[in-house]
Formats: C-alpha cells, sequence, structure tokens
C-alpha cells in the first residue's frame, strides 16, 4: 500500500527584482528558508507585460559548483557565455547548464523579443552539484519544446511535461547528475494526479495557476506558493477542484538530498569557504573566461 505524503510547510513566494532589474517570485531562499537540499533557489520571472525597448534581463554574471535550469513559458531569451555558446529559449523550451567549475553566462531578452516587447513568464532552478562534481567541465542540455516528453492520464484531464525524471508513464529526455523530478502538471476542473516519489527524496510543489489541493487532505493552496511535502511516504497527490473555472498548473520537483555542508557567496556555491574565496579569485582573474559581445 502507498502512503501518501502529508504537507510539512507552505512558504509563499516573496516578490523581489533579480538581473537588471526584472521582477521575479522567489519562495526561497529567502528569511523563512534557505535551501530545499539538493535546491538552492527557485525563481518565477513575472509573468510581466514589457512594453516595446522595454524587456530586462542578467548581464554577464558567473556562476560555480551547481546547476541551472531555465524553463521559458512566454517571451523569447537569448543566452550566451564565456565558453562561446549562445542560442535562444522559446515558449516552452528548457536549458539545464551545469556550471560546474565556472562559466560566465549572460541571459537577455531577445533582440527581436525586446524590440516589440510582449509578456515573459518562466522559471529558473538552480541545482546544488555534489562535492566531487563541483568542479567538472561545464556542460549543456538545450530541449526544445517539441522534444519535452508529455503524459497524459487515462481520463484525460490531466497531463504532463516532464522536464526531469518519469510521470504518467513518459520519461524525461535530460540527463541528470543525480536523481531529480521535475514536473508541470496542468489538471483539468476535478482531475487528480497521484505521483510515485523515492521515501528519501525531498519533494515540493510550485503553484503557477489557480488553486490545487494537496495531500491525503486536500488542502487548498493558491498559486505563487512552495508546498513542502514531509518525508512520511511514497505517493504525492495533487488536484483540481471540480469547481474550478480554469485549469491549475502545478511544478512538481523533487531530489535526493546531498546532505553537505553548503557555502554560498551570491553566484558561487561550494562545501567550504576556502573555495568560495578560490572562486572569487578564478573569477577575478578572468580563469572563468569572458562573453565576447
Amino acid at each position: 500500500m502507498s502512503a501518501v505524503r502529508s504537507i510539512a510547510h507552505v512558504f509563499p513566494a516573496v516578490r523581489t527584482t533579480e538581473g537588471g532589474g526584472f521582477i521575479v517570485h522567489r519562495p526561497f531562499p529567502t528569511r523563512q528558508l534557505m535551501d530545499f537540499d539538493p535546491f538552492l533557489l527557485l525563481d518565477e520571472m513575472g509573468p510581466v507585460d514589457y512594453a516595446p525597448g522595454a524587456a530586462m534581463g542578467a548581464p554577464d554574471h558567473p556562476h560555480r559548483g551547481f546547476e541551472t535550469v531555465t524553463y521559458a513559458l512566454e517571451g523569447r531569451f537569448g543566452h550566451k557565455d564565456s565558453a562561446g555558446h549562445s542560442g535562444t529559449l522559446g515558449p516552452g523550451d528548457v536549458q539545464w547548464m551545469t556550471a560546474g567549475a565556472g562559466v560566465v553566462h549572460s541571459e537577455m531578452p531577445d533582440p527581436e523579443f525586446a524590440r516589440t516587447g510582449g509578456r515573459v513568464h518562466g522559471l529558473q532552478l538552480w541545482v546544488n552539484l555534489p562535492a566531487r562534481d563541483k568542479m567538472i567541465a561545464p556542460r549543456y542540455q538545450e530541449i526544445s519544446h517539441t522534444r519535452i516528453p508529455q503524459g497524459r492520464s487515462a481520463d484525460g484531464k490531466a497531463t504532463v511535461k516532464v522536464i526531469a525524471g518519469e510521470s504518467l508513464g513518459v520519461k524525461a529526455a535530460i540527463e541528470t547528475r543525480t536523481p531529480i523530478l521535475y514536473l508541470h502538471f496542468t489538471l483539468a476542473p476535478g482531475a487528480r494526479v497521484e505521483q510515485t516519489v523515492p521515501a528519501n527524496w525531498n519533494v515540493f510543489a510550485y503553484g503557477l495557476a489557480g488553486t490545487a489541493q494537496y495531500g491525503a487532505n486536500d488542502e487548498a493552496i493558491a498559486a505563487q506558493q512552495m508546498v513542502a511535502f514531509a518525508g512520511d511516504g511514497d505517493t504525492v497527490t495533487i488536484s483540481a477542484p471540480a469547481d474550478a473555472t480554469e485549469p491549475v498548473e502545478v511544478l512538481l520537483i523533487g531530489g535526493v538530498p546531498l546532505n553537505e555542508p553548503v557555502v554560498r557567496y551570491g553566484p558561487f556555491v561550494m562545501n567550504t569557504e576556502q573555495e568560495i574565496r578560490e572562486a572569487v579569485l578564478d573569477y577575478q582573474a578572468g580563469r572563468m573566461g569572458r562573453i565576447t559581445h
């Protein structure tokens, strides 16, 4: 018999600004919750509507010791790095960047989108790397929306985009350094999903649209809140109220906790203070490279 996980805590997302000044809703890190091992940060970018020429992004900045997962929902994001890599993310596309030993990265609106303006909505998740992988070579996995596997429940009321892990009979195309679950559910009114999760994983949900019901008691929780599940079962349940007037959208994210020391300084996340000092010196000395514009 499977046991349904209960809700341990609910954390509202804090509205703040990032990069060049764009708006994000951030459930962690905040004063209430610094991290959720193995995850370091979740930012919901927007949704925000930009006038022509007003769109903003995150100019050149370094990363070391973790991975960034960028998931575009609306708008077009351009990116470029110090290794000469560049590309564009459109609606539904995912970039899984393993920063490893270090890379300088910029994320700016696509020039044509910036010229015309429009709505921007997306997500960025930071995934910690275990100590053994902190200094591996940087790597990118870019998956277009056409390659993101999608599943559907037997009754057709629930669909899922599988960014990492497995759900509703389909498996992700992305490879992860440690086992990760990253699912985007869309639930029609009255839909219910039961997602199996390993007992030792840390798992949370984040509402994108509508009010979803979670756990054995079907507790109703509105969007832009993080639902942290207790580790008391191997199943997570998510449902949409039968009287919902719009589809409910929820991210379900989980992973194996690393249980290692976390020392963070802005865009560097390592295991010791000395490793942070080395990261700063390497960046200042140009050893992470520079972006050629």
